[in-house]
C-alpha cells in the first residue's frame, strides 16, 4: 500500500496525452509531510521497511517507519528542549546520515524551518548562511573538516544559540547521542492553532550561487506533495523496492529524490554515505543491496563509465534517470548499450519540483528534456512574452503562479523581494533557462539565458556543442563558453577534463575541432581548446560557466 491515492484523483494513464489532461493533485488544507505521510505509515504498518543506510566502513541501518517516527518524536522534544520552536531557523549538516530525517522530520513536526547544507561549506560559507537566514541553531556531523569550518563561523554568527552535535562530543557542543536517551517520544500533533499550515515556511535551500551570492528558495508544507511527479512518473520507483539517489543532504536533489515523493510512492529510500565518490563502490552497493531505481547526475553515469560497468549485476535496476545537468546523448547511448537501461532526463530548479521530464508513455529522443509536468502550466516565451513557434528558441516559464500557484513551486526568495521580482512578475515564473520545442512537443535545452553563445552571427547552444565534444573518447568531462576574440568579437571555447591515458597536445586539439565539424554545425567547433585538471564547480557540482568567462574576459583585457 501507498499513500499517493490520497492525493491524485487518478493514478494511471494510458498517455502522456491522459497524463497531460488528467493529472489532478489533491492539497489538504493542513498538509505536513511528517505527520500525513511518516507517521500514517507508522500507524498503518509500523513494521513496513522504510530506509536503508549504509557506508564504506562496512556499517549498516535499517529503519522501519514505526523507528522513524520513534526518532523524530524523541528528536522533536530535544529540539524544544534546546530552546527551538515555531519558525525558528536551523541548519543541518549531516552529509549522508540517517539522523538527517530525525531532525528534518522533527523540524516539520515543531514548524521550524530547516536547512540542508552540504558538507563542502567553508566558514565564508556558513557565516553568510547563518547571518542571511538568521541561524539560531546548527546541527552537524562529527567530521573534522565539518566541525573546523562551523567552528570557525561561531565569532561572526551572532544568531545562532546552539551548536549540536551527532556522532560525537567536544566543548561548545551539545552531544546529540548521549542527550536523546533521556528524551521522551512521546509527541501529540499540535492542533490547527499551534501547528503548521500549509504557507509556513518548511525549508530553505540555498541556491547555487553560479553568478551571484547564494539566493534562499523557500518552499511551504506543500512542497512534498508536488513530488509525486518526480517520484511516480519521472523516477518511477517501485513499492517496496529501494530507491537510490546520488546527492549529498545538503543538495536540492536530496529532496527531490531521497525525501519526499518516493516515500509517498511507497518505496524504500536506500542512504549511502560515501567518504567519497568512487564509481567502483557505488556499483557494488546497487549490485549488492538490488536497488530497484537509480538517480544520479550525468557526471556519474560519466564516471561509472570509465569502468567496466558490465562486471557488476544490474539486473535488479528497472529504471535510471538523470537530472543536474544536460545528458548528452553519448552517454545514453553507451549506457543502453552497456546494461540495456535508457537514462531518463528530467529537468527542474532548486525553486522547483521535476518540471520536464522523460516519461513512460514517450519514446525516448536521446538528449530530450522530455514534456511538461502537467501539474505546472509550462511555456517558451520570447522577450516580449509571447509564446514561442515551434523550433523558435524562448525562455522556459511557468505561468499562473499568482492564480493558480502549483504545489512544489517555491514561495520566493526570503528576506529578497528584489531577487523574486526579477524572476517572478505578471503571473509568470521566468526560469532562466533558453529552451525550444520540436514538432512533437518535446523540449530540448540550449543553456542559461547568460550561457547562449552569440558568435559570427549565430546564437549557439553551448549544450550541443558539449554533446559533440564530449563523443570524443579523450574528453570525460566539457564546459563550452564564449571567449573574447580581437576579430571576431565572440568565439566558441571548450574547456576539457580528459579522460586517462590521453595527455594534452596541439594534436590532440585539431583532432577534437575536426570531429566536431564532422557531427555537429562547422561554424559551432570550439576555435579554442584549453584542457584542465577539473572544471570550477558549485558546491553542489554545477559547473561555474560564468567563472570561465570571466577567466577569459580579464587574460584577453591584460593580454
Amino acid at each position: 500500500m501507498s499513500l499517493e491515492t490520497r492525493y491524485l484523483n487518478k493514478t494511471d494513464f494510458e498517455s502522456y496525452e491522459d497524463f497531460r489532461e488528467n493529472f489532478r493533485l489533491n492539497v489538504p488544507s493542513n498538509f505536513n509531510f511528517a505527520y500525513d505521510i511518516i507517521d500514517e505509515y507508522a500507524r498503518l504498518e509500523p513494521d513496513r521497511l522504510a530506509l536503508v543506510w549504509c557506508d564504506d566502513h562496512g556499517n549498516e541501518k535499517k529503519f522501519t517507519f514505526g523507528d522513524l517516527k520513534y526518532w523524530s518524536d524523541k528528536t522533536a522534544n530535544y529540539l524544544i528542549a534546546s530552546g527551538l520552536g515555531k519558525g525558528d531557523k536551523v541548519m543541518l549538516i549531516l552529509r549522508r546520515r540517517y539522523e538527517f530525517y530525525f531532525f528534518a522530520f522533527a523540524a516539520m513536526k515543531i514548524g521550524v524551518t530547516f536547512i540542508p547544507s552540504t558538507n563542502q561549506l567553508m566558514k565564508k560559507d556558513i557565516v553568510y548562511r547563518n547571518n542571511a537566514a538568521e541561524v539560531k541553531a546548527i546541527v552537524a556531523y562529527n567530521d573534522p573538516a565539518i566541525i573546523e569550518h562551523v567552528e570557525n563561523s561561531m565569532e561572526d554568527s551572532p544568531t545562532v544559540k546552539k551548536y549540536i552535535m551527532v556522532g560525537g562530543t567536544k566543548d561548545k557542543w551539545l552531544d546529540y547521542d548521549k542527550e536523546i536517551e533521556v528524551c521522551s517520544n512521546n509527541w501529540i500533533r499540535p492542533d490547527r492553532e499551534m501547528g503548521t499550515r500549509n504557507k509556513d515556511h518548511m525549508i530553505i535551500y540555498f541556491t547555487s550561487g553560479t553568478t551571484s551570492m547564494p539566493k534562499m528558495a523557500v518552499h511551504d508544507f506543500t512542497y512534498p506533495l508536488g513530488h509525486i511527479v518526480t517520484a511516480k512518473y519521472w523516477h518511477r520507483v517501485v513499492e517496496n523496492g529501494l530507491h537510490l539517489t546520488v546527492a549529498d543532504s545538503g543538495w536540492a536533489k536530496f529532496a527531490w529524490g531521497k525525501l519526499f515523493g518516493q516515500w509517498i510512492c511507497g518505496a524504500v529510500q536506500f542512504l549511502y554515505d560515501m567518504d567519497r565518490f568512487d564509481p567502483c563502490n557505488l556499483l557494488e552497493k546497487i549490485e549488492k543491496y538490488q536497488v530497484k531505481t537509480f538517480c544520479a547526475p550525468p557526471t556519474i553515469f560519466r564516471f561509472m563509465l570509465q569502468h567496466d560497468i558490465t562486471k557488476y549485476d544490474l539486473s535488479s535496476l528497472t529504471h535510471c534517470s538523470t537530472a543536474g545537468e544536460p545528458l548528452n546523448p553519448e552517454i545514453f547511448n553507451r549506457f543502453k548499450k552497456l546494461t540495456g537501461h535508457e537514462i531518463l532526463n528530467g529537468f527542474g530548479q532548486t525553486e522547483t519540483t521535476v518540471i520536464v521530464a522523460n516519461y513512460e508513455w514517450l519514446s525516448v529522443d536521446p538528449g530530450a528534456m522530455g514534456m511538461p509536468n502537467p501539474a505546472y502550466n509550462i511555456d517558451v516565451v520570447d522577450e516580449e512574452g509571447n509564446s514561442c513557434q515551434v523550433g523558435v528558441e524562448g525562455e522556459l516559464v511557468i505561468r499562473d503562479v499568482d492564480t493558480n500557484k502549483p504545489a512544489g513551486l517555491f514561495c520566493g526568495y526570503y528576506k529578497d523581494p528584489e531577487s523574486t521580482a526579477r524572476v517572478w512578475y505578471n503571473n509568470t515564473y521566468h526560469t532562466g533557462d533558453v529552451v525550444y520545442k520540436d514538432e512533437h512537443g518535446y523540449l530540448w535545452f540550449v543553456g542559461r539565458n547568460d550561457d547562449v553563445i552569440k558568435a559570427s552571427g549565430y546564437r549557439i547552444s553551448p549544450f550541443e556543442v558539449e554533446s559533440a565534444v564530449i563523443e570524443h573518447p579523450s574528453v570525460v568531462e566539457c564546459a563550452v563558453t564564449g571567449a573574447p576574440d580581437s576579430i571576431r568579437g565572440t568565439v566558441v571555447k571548450a574547456t576539457i577534463v580528459l579522460a586517462k591515458g590521453y595527455q594534452p597536445s596541439e594534436e590532440l586539439k585539431k583532432e577534437i575541432q575536426n570531429y566536431v565539424k564532422k557531427v555537429t554545425a562547422p561554424y559551432k567547433y570550439p576555435r579554442i581548446i584549453e584542457f584542465v585538471d577539473e572544471l570550477p564547480k558549485t558546491i553542489s557540482g554545477k559547473i561555474k560557466r560564468a567563472q570561465l568567462r570571466q577567466d577569459d574576459h580579464k587574460k584577453f583585457e591584460s593580454s
